[in-house]
This record gives C-alpha cells, structure tokens and sequence, in this order.
C-alpha cells in the first residue's frame, strides 16, 4: 500500500494508486495479443500485432507521465497474489523508476518492430505470434518482483528468440539459433544456481525481502559472480559475447530490433535489481572485475566492427560495445553511474534498433546485400535519402554525440566513473574514437561513396547480389516478374547472403523501392525517442535516480 501523502485528496491517491498497477496491464495485453493471433485470419494478423503493441506502449508512457515521482523511488507493489503457496512463490509485481523506464523503452521498440515487419508475407501469424511473446515476457522481467516469476519470465523469452530467427532469420539461421539458445541456457542455468541459493538461505523468493536478508559474506563471495554473470552473458559481457554478432546477423530485421533493443537490457537489468542488489558485499568483491571485463569489452568489440564488411556485424559488434558502457555504469556502484547505466538502457535500446532497421531493413530488403564493399558502389544517398538521413542520425546518437540520448547516457556514466575508477575512463575514451571511426565507416560506405568506374549506378536504381539474380530469373521461367539486367549482371562476384524468407520483397530487385509509410513512421518514433531523451534527460533521470539511490547497493555504502 503506498503511504498518502498529508492534505492530499482522496480521489487523486487513489488515482494515483492506480497509475502504477495500470502498468501490469503491458503483459496481460501483449501475451492476450500473441494467443488471438494463433486464431486470428491472416490478413488481420498485423494489425492486431501493432494494435497490441500500441496498447502496451501507451500503457506505459501514460504510467510515466502520470505516476508521481516520489512514487517510483521505490520498488512498490502493484499486483500479488499467491502462486505456488507451499514454496512460498507469488505472482508479485512491483514497479519503481528503473522498471517504469525499462517497461518505456520495450514498449517503443515493440512497436516499431511491428512497423518494419509491416510488409512479412511468410507465416505472418506465427511470426508476430513469436515477436509478441519475447515482449510479453520482457514487460514480465521488469516489473516481477518475485524471484521464480522473474526466472520464468526470462527463459520465455528464449524460445520465441529461437524459432524467430530459425525460421525467419538468413544468414547461417539455424547456426545463430542454436548459438544464441545454448549461451542463454546457460546463462540461465547459472541464473538458477543464485536463485536457489538465495532461496534455500533466505527461505524467501520475495525480491523486496531478499534485499533486506543479510547474506554471509561466505556465500556472497561465490553467489554473486555466479548470479551475475548468468544475467551478464545476455548483457553481452566479455569473452561470453560472441553470441550477439552472430544472432544479430542470423536474424530477420524484427528479431535484431528485438534482442539489441530488449533483450539484451534483460541481462544487465537483472544484474543491477537481482544480484547487485541481494549480495552487496559480494559485489563490492568483484565490481573491479567487471569493470575490467566491460573496458575490455568496449575495446575489443569497437575494434572487430572497425574491421568488419558485413553491416550487421559492424551493428552487432557496436551493440556489445555500448553494452560495456552499461556494465561499467554499474560497477561504478554510485548513483551516477549506476543512474547512467539504467539511462544508456533505454539509450541504446533505442539507438540499436534504429540502426537494425535501418541496416537490416530499408537496405537489405532493397538491395539483398549487406556487404559495405557493395554498398559503396550504390550511390544510396541519392536512391534512399530517407534511409540515408536516419542513418545519419543513429549514428550521431550511437557515436555520442550532444542533443541525443547516447550523449546524456555515456556522460553521466563517465562522470560516476570518474569517481570509482578514473583509470577506465581514460581507457574507455580509446573505445570512444574506435566507436566514432567505425560508425563513420560504415556510413561513408553505407551511403556516401562515389560509384567506382566499374560500376554504373543510376538515380532510383541499385545492382544487387547475384544470389537474387538466380531467384528472379527462376521467377521470370515460371511466369514471375523479369529478371534484372545491366548493373546486376556485373556484381556476380559479390558475397551471397540469402534474404529472410520473411522478408524477400515481391518487387523487382533492379529498382529501389521507396520506403513505406510504415518504416518512416517507425524510425520516425524512435529519433523523436532519442532526441528527446537527449535534449531532456531529466525526464528518465528524475525517475531513475531515486530508485537507485533506494537500492541496497548504494545504501551498503557503495
């Protein structure tokens, strides 16, 4: 129950009351969405996709707009009800600051993701009905406050990851699946270790009464890193990384937008609300270590994208890369850096899905190729100027700069990190001008460079892969549409990535598509997210630092 405050009308405390377990209403929407669809006729699938998705981000923006401050400075209850009696589980959510600007960040990225997957024409039902699930169980991650509810929430999330990029995906599809399935096992598996240990010392699953528990050092010592590094290999933790590139590139465009932009920020979140804030002591043990692992991690991922040919593994690189600035806000274990960290959440979620689309979408559909070498010879500045002038703005967020969201995140991360571990800020400066050089490569050869002589580019139109030559003269022998001619035929050297059966467009390769009215309005939402963000970040950061300063992490004298 939250306390009223004194001289305060009944009828706005009990509606104030009300805005918070609104909130609850994200998951029951988004998973009530995922069932409709195995029932729903296929021409309508799409909108009820988006429909869903609209509801859970409206949810959560009137919950942030509406809900008082003070309110979410702690984790307070907004839905319990028993469970598994005997075993002391509940069905017990609970939101603060944190969670609300988690809950924000999914539902733009869900929405979004819908948007660029407006035009899926392969298994459409089954594919929104996946993509609705891994947001259905991120709402769960953030807002459940009972540990084994957080827990089955968590590994929701992997099986949808799975099949959406084993049956959507491209690129070594079932390769990226099983990849990325067997390293969230195994984070998971660890996951449940801490759980249980927590669990069987504490005889409590409830988070807020975890906190309270004083743990033994003993135990801490060898929990915490357990637990923490279970969340931390989907944050995308150095060595246990390699995962990222891989399914990122593996997967269809909604998938990337989805484990860059959510699910990604379940691993690092866990850390902060779960292991950081039940094992103190412990962290205070390692926090070095992981500040060590996140400057390397910042580094080594800035370096590899610098090298990369392939669009999606510069993005998926760059993804681990903004992850370590995360992990280094948290390992700073004050308010600032902690506050920055939870802030370069929302940043990145964000930023990443803006650039997968951008990469994944409007030009891999259109070109059926993510090879920087081939793009360069495309003149798409000119063929795709909405495409061009998106990118330009991710990457002016993505490399950091004032006025966007990247900005306000990574300073107020390096300022708390000044405070901790001045050395890594000096080091993580380096990674800075490695993310600034390879996001400038990737969009003077995405976009900005001249046609070589070898190659004749004309406006509105693009050469493409040879692997879709083959496809569309196939079609052209069945009665389909006429294969392309001329540019295309003098490209047949370039690298085959096969197009995403759930994205192949009907279209004839030789001419670019425009962009649709539903890519525009989804990049659209997601540079009015940044730019907002980036030029007020007291609207998240008044949220999210009293609840940080509330955690037992800080309140231990960290």
């Amino acid at each position: 129950m939250q306390k009223r405050l004194s001289g305060e009308a009944p009828e706005r405390t009990r509606e104030a009351c009300a805005l918070p377990e609104m909130i609850a209403w994200t998951i029951y929407v988004t998973f009530t969405g995922a069932v409709m669809l195995l029932f729903m006729p296929r021409a309508f699938s799409r909108w009820l996709a988006l429909l869903t998705t609209v509801a859970g981000f409206v949810i959560s923006l009137i919950a942030l707009c509406r809900t008082p401050i003070a309110d979410l400075a702690h984790f307070s209850t907004i839905v319990r009800a028993p469970w598994v009696p005997a075993l002391g589980m509940n069905y017990h959510l609970a939101v603060d600051g944190i969670s609300l600007t988690m809950v924000l960040v999914t539902g733009i990225v869900a929405v979004s993701t819908v948007l660029f997957s407006w035009d899926v024409e392969h298994r459409q039902n089954e594919f929104f009905f996946w993509l609705l699930l891994v947001v259905a169980g991120s709402y769960g991650v953030f807002l459940s406050a009972d540990l084994f509810l957080l827990f089955v929430f968590y590994e929701i999330v992997i099986v949808p990851k799975y099949f959406l990029i084993a049956i959507f995906g491209s690129t070594n599809k079932e390769y990226g699946a099983m990849k990325l399935t067997l390293y969230s096992f195994f984070g998971g598996a660890l996951v449940f270790i801490g759980i249980l240990a927590a669990y069987v010392t504490a005889g409590s699953l409830d988070l807020n009464q975890l906190a309270q528990f004083q743990f033994s050092p003993q135990l801490q010592l060898w929990a915490f890193p357990v637990l923490f590094l279970g969340f931390a290999v989907l944050a995308g933790i150095w060595p246990l990384h390699t995962w990222a590139p891989t399914g990122h590139a593996a997967a269809p465009t909604a998938g990337s937008m989805l484990l860059a932009g959510i699910v990604m920020k379940l691993g690092s979140y866990g850390g902060l609300r779960v292991a950081m804030n039940l094992f103190p002591q412990g962290f205070q043990i390692w926090s070095k270590w992981i500040a060590v692992l996140a400057v390397i991690g910042i580094l080594y991922a800035a370096a590899v994208a610098l090298r990369q040919s392939d669009l999606k593994f510069v993005i998926g690189y760059s993804s681990v890369s903004h992850m370590g600035f995360v992990l280094v806000g948290l390992a700073t274990a004050n308010a600032l850096g902690v506050s920055g960290a939870v802030l370069q959440m929302f940043s990145h979620g964000v930023i990443a899905a803006l650039l997968f689309a951008v990469g994944g979408r409007m030009l891999y559909r259109r070109t059926h190729t993510r090879d920087l070498d081939a793009l360069s010879g495309m003149n798409l500045s000119r063929a795709l100027p909405f495409a061009a002038f998106t990118f330009v703005i991710a990457s002016a967020a993505s490399m950091g700069i004032p006025g966007f969201s990247g900005f306000a995140a990574e300073i107020t991360i390096l300022i708390g990190a000044w405070k901790t571990f001045p050395i890594a800020v000096w080091i993580t400066g380096a990674g800075m001008v490695l993310v600034a050089a390879f996001t400038l490569r990737a969009l003077k050869r995405s976009f900005f460079s001249e046609a070589p002589p070898s190659v004749r580019t004309q406006e509105g139109r693009v050469p493409v892969d040879a692997d879709w030559n083959k496809q569309a003269n196939l079609a052209a022998t069945k009665g389909g549409s006429a294969a392309p001619s001329g540019d295309a035929a003098q490209l047949s050297s370039l690298p085959i990535l096969l197009t995403s059966s759930a994205e192949r467009s009907i279209h004839s390769p030789d001419y670019v598509d425009t962009i649709t009215l539903a890519e525009k309005v989804g990049a659209c939402l997601l540079m009015f997210a940044t730019l907002v963000v980036g030029l007020y970040p007291r609207l998240l950061l008044d949220r999210i630092q009293p609840a940080v300063e509330a955690l037992r992490i800080l309140k231990a004298g960290g």
